[in-house]
């Protein structure tokens, strides 16, 4: 159907699995999104700002996967679209849960719950590469981009207002 023929097989389960991941994965940031926002605009333009810049890359990589998986170029990046729509259903999952008491209870369970799975993630994806790292100036060089990003992230947090 989307498959380049030449290159089905095993990778093909890959990027319809890959898929599946990036569709999860999107419907949690449109909750993280649409739940910041109804905390307030300050957050919810941070954590845009988080999701869009990690994002950016994240997008590339399943790109390549799709690729690597068989697709051609134009379903690959019409596929990798598709996937958004699951940010806009967290989205308005998030809006469509909001509690008759208030933002703060449907905020009560939204921003830990998409919070702890985004430290999961990073955790599980980065921790490990860190532990298995031989040379030390690597290893510095990885927790100072870390750190680098969360001074990022504290710099815009005093800029929007």
């Amino acid at each position: 159907m989307f498959l380049d023929s030449k290159k089905e097989g095993a990778n093909q389960v890959s990027g319809y699995l890959n898929l599946l991941a990036n569709t999860i994965d999107n419907f949690t940031h449109g909750l993280a999104v649409a739940a910041s926002f109804l905390v307030s605009k300050k957050i919810g333009l941070l954590t845009t700002m988080a999701i869009l810049l990690h994002e950016i890359p994240h997008e590339v990589g399943d790109f390549a996967i799709l690729l690597r998986a068989g697709f051609d170029r134009w379903s690959a990046a019409k596929l990798q679209l598709s996937t958004a729509l699951g940010g806009l259903l967290g989205a308005c999952f998030a809006i469509c849960t909001q509690s008759p008491k208030g933002v703060e209870e449907t905020v009560a369970w939204i921003l830990p719950f998409t919070s702890g799975g985004f430290l999961y993630i990073a955790l599980v994806n980065v921790l490990p590469d860190l532990l298995e790292e031989d040379d030390p100036w690597r290893s510095l060089q990885q927790v100072l981009l870390l750190c680098s990003g969360i001074m990022v992230m504290a710099l815009l947090s005093l800029c929007v207002e």
